[in-house]
């Protein structure tokens, strides 16, 4: 933590930073995929330059999601975004306030007076093919196809007392994403292997029993085209293994791994635009429709296809609901 408290300040050139936070970076990315990449001579050279490469996009990536918004009664009259996240002012704080993360950081030593919080709030959009009413003219058209777009799933992140401590823990986070996506490769990397040295044992086996003579009462020439393609398939089956690395040096294509996944951040976490017009009801409308609800949302995107809407809110904690206290609550019935 102590890294990302230091670094994560917003003073610093990217690409320029201490050699000793850069240690403890690759330490981190190390504890994080695979420990025994310590095992392999020259892993804190490999991958020094990949993981600045990924500190700089995480860090410009944070810096780079819009001013946060007050999600209270005027911000959600105010801005649009909120009103197309939630179904009512009520319907907001509600999910704020019951929000893990939020409740969890106010039960905090660090969050328990605190009068405003700042988090990124995540939601998962989603569009649906209707069938709606449209107004053309003076006419009531109905059954009229419509796309209606909703935004569920709401959750918040590094809830924090002041904005820039939330956003140093956000890049933290943004950096820990990327050793999990190239955890997922080590874990998916090691399974395939796993399949395709049981294939090759079995192969194996199998042309050496067909070898001996001891399987079926083919022709011998039925037999022969039968070992030719046995050994077709071993012969396959052993470049995709040595594709992934021989077992002496699995260590090595783990290393390699998490070095490119950490050499392309850019492309494991990255951001991108939507823009919508939506109605009251959050049905999707032509830009130019003068009806409509103009709004810019920022969404992440994995390189393994999962996305989230963003927005980074300002919480006044006198705006929530009051959560009673269970154990007040279970005294009334005692």
């Amino acid at each position: 933590m102590k890294l990302f408290q230091s670094i994560f300040r917003g003073r610093e050139t990217l690409g320029r930073y201490p050699d000793t936070l850069i240690e403890m970076a690759i330490e981190r990315a190390v504890e994080g995929t695979d420990p025994r990449l310590r095992l392999v001579s020259g892993y804190r050279k490999r991958l020094r330059e990949p993981v600045i490469h990924a500190i700089d996009h995480v860090v410009a990536l944070v810096d780079s999601f819009p001013a946060p918004v007050a999600a209270g009664t005027d911000g959600y009259r105010d801005d649009v975004r909120l009103t197309a996240l939630f179904a009512s002012i009520k319907d907001m704080l509600q999910i704020l306030g019951h929000d893990r993360s939020l409740t969890d950081y106010l039960a905090s030593a660090e969050g328990r007076n605190a009068e405003q919080v700042s988090a990124l709030l995540l939601a998962r959009r989603e569009e649906r093919n209707v069938l709606g009413m449209d107004l053309v003219g003076e006419h009531v058209r109905r059954d009229v196809a419509q796309v209606s777009v909703s935004f569920s799933g709401h959750r918040l992140l590094e809830p924090r007392v002041g904005e820039d401590e939330s956003s140093r823990f956000l890049k933290r986070r943004a950096f820990d994403h990327l050793l999990v996506l190239a955890l997922a490769q080590i874990t998916e990397t090691s399974v395939q292997r796993s399949d395709l040295q049981r294939q090759r044992d079995l192969l194996q086996r199998q042309l050496q029993a067909m070898k001996r003579g001891t399987l079926g009462f083919d022709a011998p020439e039925a037999g022969s085209a039968e070992r030719a393609a046995l050994q077709a398939d071993l012969d396959a089956v052993s470049q995709q293994l040595q594709a992934l690395g021989a077992d002496a040096g699995v260590l090595k294509a783990h290393l390699e791994i998490v070095a490119e996944q950490l050499g392309t951040a850019e492309q494991q976490l990255r951001k991108e635009e939507i823009d919508l017009c939506l109605s009251p009801m959050n049905i999707r409308l032509e830009p130019d429709d003068p009806s409509g609800r103009r709004m810019v949302f920022q969404e992440l995107e994995t390189a393994r296809g999962a996305t989230a809407t963003l927005l980074p809110v300002r919480i006044a904690i006198r705006d929530l609901p009051r959560r009673e206290d269970l154990v007040t609550a279970a005294e009334r019935y005692l």
